[in-house]
């Protein structure tokens, strides 16, 4: 997740105000990486990780529930980010593989991967989960124009693509990061490839079911 930086034009927080982002900020950070290693592993384990007291982390997050609510939302958020920033591209292809890529650097499907299941989503997630079918759509339909993409491909199909990048693991986080672009390059050539895909795309809210919270 992305570290917010203040600039000129944002103002700096009061004292308190200031700590409690900082708080949060550590939080959502250690919670990524306890719940991406042991989605069951608990929320202590958390706030160890971040530094702060169980009481500071649930001043904030009232559960382990909310946590992983958050997390996973804000992963969304950025995937929404980076579409939304690849729809400015004029060129379609080159937008569509520039999303790819940062998405894949931002490791955003490793929440898919890992926690889908492990909690029961909301309503407020429900416009952004929206959104992202929108963008994916038309990223995937500017892609097509541009004559690139090959024919039968629809935008479930990248979500999968995606996913099987995040299940690229090692124990080096630097070598991971490699080797899932590595194979992101590789899917790429895939995408522009001539011949007919096996099997009908999937369809949209297949693969919904893994979020349904399974105690």
């Amino acid at each position: 997740m992305p570290k917010q930086t203040e600039t000129a034009d944002q103002p700096r927080l009061p004292g308190r105000k200031a700590q409690a982002a900082r708080n949060d900020a550590l939080i959502l950070d250690a919670a990524r990486a306890v719940f991406l290693t042991d989605p069951t592993a608990p929320i202590a384990a958390v706030a160890d990780r971040a530094g702060v007291g169980i009481s500071a982390l649930y001043r904030r997050y009232p559960s382990k529930e909310v946590l992983l609510r958050t997390l996973c939302h804000e992963g969304l958020r950025r995937f929404n980010a980076e579409a939304d920033a690849a729809l400015e591209d004029p060129d379609g292809w080159r937008g569509f593989v520039g999303f790819l890529r940062r998405v894949v650097e931002a490791d955003v499907h490793s929440l898919t991967v890992r926690l889908a299941g492990t909690f029961t989503p909301d309503e407020s997630i429900v416009p952004d989960v929206q959104h992202s079918a929108e963008v994916g759509d038309e990223l995937v339909r500017r892609a097509t124009a541009s004559g690139r993409l090959r024919s039968g491909v629809n935008a479930t199909d990248i979500g999968l693509i995606l996913e099987a990048c995040a299940a690229v693991a090692t124990p080096d986080p630097v070598r991971t990061a490699e080797l899932r672009q590595r194979v992101l390059a590789l899917l790429v050539d895939g995408l522009t490839a001539d011949g007919e895909l096996p099997g009908p795309p999937p369809a949209a809210g297949e693969f919904a079911w893994r979020w349904e919270h399974k105690p």
